[in-house]
């Protein structure tokens, strides 16, 4: 997986970012874990949860 580094913070994250606007409305808690598995093992860590997203809250879901 390629990283690519936010500025001179350090954060060393993967140019595609994983949405989760669909956790909790198109995909149940099941699917959404799924998914999320399927990111992280790929190496993607870098995860958009805005406040603005359906409930359950996806940042919970997501961890």
């Amino acid at each position: 997986m390629e990283y690519r580094y936010i500025g001179s913070s350090g954060l060393r994250v993967t140019p595609i970012c994983m949405g989760t606007m669909g956790f909790g409305t198109w995909s149940d808690k099941n699917e959404s874990f799924r998914i999320l598995d399927t990111a992280f093992d790929s190496g993607i860590n870098f995860y958009d949860t805005a406040e603005v997203y359906p409930v359950p809250p996806t940042a919970e879901l997501a961890g």
